[in-house]
């Protein structure tokens, strides 16, 4: 009968597991989004410009990049589930603290904290998530989790932006808080034997800085490519004409695609191996640039060529995850971790190479730099794998990879 019961167990957990994973992102993620449409009633509430208010987005992401990977490797040498709870506490505080900020200077050093803090989060659940998972689920696992993320764009900013709108933009981030502080109870009980620290072998060496810039670059490419387009989505459609209702059924699309395109990527992952679904992401997103500017020259289909550009977009990151944990696996929380960083610092590097390309030639022009970006990524990407990624790159993993790519904690 106890048998019987650890068996179930073991069937429950991970699901239980799975669950408080994507809602803890799908909360990091609301935060990091609401912010946005929430600037001009911050900026109102403050008497400045949304410009000036704007620095509160800056200074989280700054805050994030900069403090994810030394909060990756304190995971990996204290126990990343410790990690996760502590973080999530000073989450929730800090966004009491932006509640109750009663001028730009306190808000801006609210939201630093809370980036900080969300980077503490972040990297350690997705290394936590993939490390329950069974065999031949990991990479699919970790697509559902970074689902979360991607929801929260579509689904939790608006919802706050309304009730922003409806109450106060102050309420939102009471809200955020109250869920963080019920989510850190939940991750401190849905891991169980998981607070202790990592064994020495696991904390012990560092990253080799080599190894972890030839294995980012492709995240930073990647990111520079999407995040080029997507900063000035509004604004290149503006320029062809579409109305504010057109440009939000487009995001819909968008937003859907980068959805399904994430899940597709973990279970592709899974099933035909991270460098095959990396391939078809870079080369396929390249293709999806190309196919947009002729959609949006010709006005024809334009919905469904930003959807298919967000799918082809989001097989890559699933895979990158993946591939990563399983090259690192005793320091699977620090390169997660700095794949988030790399992942912040495309996004910065698509923003100001993004708006070069528009101011020189508009946003056909913009798109063309994306395609001829993506393409070096996919270039960059197989420059960066060895032998071993090779080999995970054309099959299916099997048991032995699991086994090896087990950290002895998580």
């Amino acid at each position: 009968m106890k048998a019987v019961s650890r068996k179930t167990l073991l069937r429950i957990r991970p699901s239980n597991e799975l669950v408080i994973g994507w809602l803890t992102m799908f909360v990091i993620g609301s935060d990091l989004f609401v912010i946005s449409p929430l600037l001009p009633l911050i900026a109102a509430d403050y008497a400045i410009s949304p410009a000036l208010a704007g620095l509160s987005v800056t200074v989280f992401s700054t805050s994030y990049m900069l403090s994810a990977p030394i909060l990756g490797h304190m995971a990996d040498r204290n126990g990343r589930a410790r990690v996760v709870t502590y973080c999530l506490f000073a989450f929730a505080v800090s966004n009491i603290f932006t509640m109750a900020a009663g001028n730009l200077t306190i808000l801006l050093v609210a939201r630093f904290f809370a980036g900080a803090a969300a980077a503490g989060v972040s990297p350690s659940i997705y290394a936590l998530v993939g490390g329950t998972a069974p065999s031949g689920q990991r990479a699919t696992r970790l697509s559902i989790v970074v689902s979360g993320l991607l929801i929260s764009l579509s689904f939790g900013a608006p919802v706050g932006a309304v009730i922003g709108a409806s109450l106060s933009w102050r309420i939102v981030f009471a809200g955020l808080s109250t869920v963080s502080l019920l989510l850190v109870w939940a991750n401190n009980s849905v891991w169980p034997g998981r607070q202790a620290a990592a064994p020495s072998t696991a904390g012990s060496g560092r990253l080799a800085i080599s190894a972890v810039i030839r294995q980012l670059a492709p995240t930073v490419v990647w990111s520079t490519a999407v995040y080029g387009t997507y900063t000035y989505l509004g604004d290149g459609l503006t320029s062809f004409g579409y109305s504010t209702k057109e440009i939000a059924g487009v995001i819909v699309f968008y937003g859907s695609g980068a959805i399904v395109g994430v899940l597709i990527g973990g279970r592709m992952t899974d099933r035909l191996g991270a460098g095959l679904t990396r391939t078809v992401g870079l080369s396929g997103l390249c293709c999806c640039f190309l196919l947009l500017r002729f959609s949006l020259d010709a006005g024809v289909f334009v919905d469904c060529a930003f959807g298919a550009l967000s799918l082809m977009a989001q097989l890559f990151f699933p895979a990158q995850q993946f591939a990563l944990a399983q090259r690192f696996p005793t320091k699977r929380a620090s390169i997660l971790a700095w794949n988030n960083s790399a992942l912040f610092l495309g996004i910065s590097l698509g923003s100001l190479v993004g708006g070069q390309a528009i101011s020189v030639g508009g946003f056909d022009s913009n798109l063309m730099v994306s395609a001829v970006i993506a393409l070096v990524g996919w270039i960059i990407d197989r420059g960066s794998r060895s032998t071993h990624d090779g080999g995970l790159a054309m099959r299916r993993p099997r048991p032995c990879d699991t086994q090896a790519a087990k950290s002895p904690s998580p």
